[in-house]
C-alpha cells in the first residue's frame, strides 16, 4: 500500500484565530471564538469534548466543508479561507479524508466499488482503483467481504470499509467524527485499532473526535474545546 510522503513535524493543518458564529434571535452564539490549532505531519490528535461544544463544527471547518466567519484554515501551507469553491473542492478531494459516525456507504455498490469510487473520480483507471481497494480491504482484514453490499456487512465491517474509502486517495489529513460511536465497545476497540494502524502505516495525520478516553489515550496527544477555543489536555 502506498504511503503519503511528508516531512515529520511540519504543519499540515492550521486553524488560525478561527471563529464560527450563529444568530439565535437577537443573540449571537459563538461556537468557536479565536480558536487556534496545529496538526503536524505524522500526528494523531484526539479531540475529546462534550456534545454541543463544537467538535463537528471544528472538523467541518478543518475539512473545508464550512467557511470560518473569522480567521483562516491553512492546509499544507495554503490559506483556504477565501479561495474559490472549486479550489476548496479540489483540496478536499486530494488532501482530506473523512470518516463519520455513520458509514455513509453507497448502498447499491459493493465494498470494493465504494472504495474505488473516489479514486475513479480523481482520474485513476478502473484497474488501479480496484487494486488499491483490494489492498485496503485486506489491510482492514475484510478482503473476503469485497463483493458484499453495505446491507450485507456488520456495523464494524461497514465502518472499516468507510475508513478504507476515506484514505483511498492517500490524503494528507484524515478527519474522523466519532468513527466508533455507533459500535459496541468490543467492535469499537477493534475498528479503532485498525484505524490507528492504518493511519500510522500510511503516514497520515489525523484528528479524531471521540468520547472514548481509552481510545483517545492511544493517540499522540489530546485536545478539547473550552469557551470556543482549542485547549491541550
Amino acid at each position: 500500500m502506498s504511503e503519503r510522503q511528508g516531512t515529520a513535524g511540519r504543519p499540515v493543518l492550521e486553524l488560525v484565530d478561527v471563529g464560527r458564529h450563529f444568530i439565535q434571535g437577537d443573540n449571537q452564539l459563538s461556537i468557536l471564538d479565536g480558536a487556534n490549532f496545529t496538526l503536524n505531519a505524522g500526528e494523531t490528535v484526539a479531540l475529546v469534548a462534550p456534545s454541543g461544544t463544537g467538535k463537528s463544527t471544528l472538523l467541518h471547518l478543518a475539512g473545508l466543508l464550512e467557511r470560518p466567519d473569522d480567521g483562516d484554515v491553512i492546509i499544507d501551507g495554503e490559506a483556504c479561507g477565501t479561495v474559490s469553491d472549486d479550489r476548496r473542492t479540489a483540496i478536499r478531494r486530494s488532501e482530506i479524508g473523512f470518516v463519520y459516525q455513520f458509514h455513509h456507504l453507497l448502498p447499491e455498490f459493493t465494498a470494493l466499488e465504494n472504495i474505488m469510487m473516489p479514486q475513479l473520480i480523481s482520474g485513476l483507471s478502473k484497474a488501479e482503483a480496484a487494486e488499491r481497494a483490494e489492498q485496503l480491504l485486506d489491510y482492514m482484514r475484510i478482503g473476503h467481504r469485497a463483493d458484499h453490499r453495505p446491507s450485507e456487512l456488520s456495523g464494524g465491517e461497514q465502518q472499516r470499509v468507510a475508513i478504507a474509502r476515506a484514505v483511498a486517495n492517500a490524503p494528507l489529513v484524515l478527519l474522523a467524527d466519532e468513527p466508533t460511536g455507533n459500535l459496541d465497545p468490543e467492535t469499537a476497540g477493534y475498528v479503532f485499532e485498525a484505524l490507528d494502524a492504518l493511519v500510522r502505516q500510511s503516514g497520515l495525520s489525523a484528528v479524531i473526535a471521540t468520547h472514548n478516553h481509552d481510545l483517545a489515550s492511544l493517540m499522540s496527544r489530546r485536545v478539547t474545546l473550552d469557551d470556543g477555543k482549542v485547549v491541550e489536555v
